[in-house]
């Protein structure tokens, strides 16, 4: 095992790593950019290394200023957490060459599916049903109007190196996918320094369905089930919960099949995530593999009893998995909100400053992940998230009381928060029963 791991990010996953290396008794390094001095995280680990100015790419985007703190502190071991420099195969690549642990898949692996034309391609060889769509990127509007009325309306222009809903637009005519082109373009170009996209046919009313794998060294592979991640505004989650509603037994292991199938055919070891569009019919389609943990995995981790976190660093010091694929059982349901500092009714504007009062709700089966507290400066640099509450019971309806008590117990004065919004989703009827989609937001909610 590892003596000593530098976590490369901020937040509440930084502090949710901190915490697996403390009971793997592993010293730890956490950085931090200026206006983060005072953070959790910071606090929480055994040394820290300022890594340069507020804004990312001088900071946590900085690969050589976080090689030079890992060498510095002796860290054996990077966990870059979710976001920033997570899935930038470089950063796996130079971990590998200066002869510290990467905690993921390799840099091949990443830039594979990074790659969402290329995971098509690879997932569709293996026999993985795929979203119809373009064999490869789009050449030019001539080109995607083509392939768009093979396909036939609506399509979804995605980008080849996309995450995070950057550079997706649904287009539901020939005019509006040649006016979407150019927006979607420098979107990409902005977000992921690469302005290729390929088309996909548009699934109307599907769910976001996605199923967490893990792979170790050894050749042993296992599935901890499925999560609905259909809560969205934007693209961008704002609430998930497992198992999916009305997912039945027969479907659920045919999801884990497929994941599984996927993993293999991307050669993958570590903590990674199968997604899938679920039609109507009970139809699924992988859409992306996410290469690292996601900001979802608690609720999982609530319902199977398996730390993912832990198991990553495992895997990566080449220990063999902990579970078997006989053994793990989806007790019960679990939810998750994440809290952002924003306000829902300006369109999830940010709402950075001073966290006047924090109050945490407190019970059994209630979970808090944060990187904040009181007296914390939340900037305007940084992700809007400053929290995920995660609650579990023995069904779907108690789990959602639970969270609403949760909710309603939680106090956070100074800033505007997305919590009278999360009660608001939680009230739904549609949503209490289950009936829920990607467009659930646009049609089921009122926004601002």
């Amino acid at each position: 095992m590892f003596r000593k791991l530098l976590v490369a990010n901020r937040g509440e996953i930084a502090c949710r790593i901190l915490q697996a290396c403390r009971e793997l008794n592993i010293s730890t390094v956490a950085v931090y950019s200026q206006a983060d001095a005072t953070a959790l995280h910071v606090k929480l680990a055994d040394e820290a290394v300022c890594i340069g100015p507020p804004p990312n790419p001088d900071s946590y985007l900085n690969i050589a200023n976080l090689i030079s703190a890992a060498v510095i502190t002796g860290a054996e071991a990077i966990h870059p957490g979710y976001g920033n420099l997570s899935e930038v195969p470089r950063f796996a690549e130079i971990c590998d060459a200066c002869k510290i642990a990467f905690i993921g898949p390799s840099a091949d692996v990443i830039a594979r599916m990074g790659d969402k034309s290329q995971a098509r391609a690879t997932m569709s060889a293996a026999g993985v049903p795929v979203v119809p769509g373009s064999d490869g990127p789009i050449e030019d509007a001539r080109d995607a109007r083509l392939i768009a009325e093979q396909l036939g309306y609506p399509v979804m222009l995605k980008a080849v190196s996309g995450g995070g809903g950057r550079g997706i637009r649904i287009a539901h005519n020939g005019e509006q996918l040649e006016q979407f082109l150019a927006s979607a373009q420098a979107e990409a170009k902005a977000a992921f320094g690469n302005d290729q996209l390929y088309l996909e046919k548009f699934i109307p009313e599907a769910r976001h369905i996605e199923v967490q794998i893990l792979a170790d060294t050894h050749g042993n592979m296992v599935h901890l089930g499925e999560r609905d991640c259909s809560i969205q505004y934007r693209h961008q989650k704002l609430l998930e919960e497992a198992p999916a509603p009305g997912v039945s037994n027969s479907l659920r292991r045919r999801l884990g099949e497929a994941a599984l199938t996927a993993a293999r055919a991307a050669d993958y070891v570590n903590a990674g995530t199968i997604e899938f569009i679920l039609d109507k019919r009970g139809k699924f389609y992988f859409i992306e593999m996410n290469t690292r943990v996601q900001v979802e995995h608690p609720v999982t981790e609530m319902l199977t009893g398996i730390d993912i976190v832990r198991e990553q660093i495992r895997i990566a010091a080449g220990e063999e998995l902990s579970c078997e694929q006989g053994k793990i059982w989806f007790n019960g349901h679990a939810i998750e909100c994440r809290i952002l500092a924003a306000d829902a009714d300006r369109g999830f504007a940010p709402s950075p400053g001073l966290i006047e009062e924090w109050r945490l709700p407190l019970g059994p089966g209630i979970r808090v992940d944060s990187g904040v507290g009181c007296g914390s400066q939340i900037s305007s640099y940084y992700d809007a998230m400053i929290a995920k509450v995660i609650t579990w019971d023995t069904n779907r309806e108690a789990a959602i009381r639970r969270m609403q008590a949760a909710l309603r117990g939680m106090r956070v004065s100074g800033l505007r928060t997305t919590i009278p919004y999360q009660l608001r989703i939680l009230d739904n009827a549609f949503f209490r029963r289950g009936e829920v989609d990607l467009n659930f937001i646009q049609r089921r909610m009122a926004t601002g």
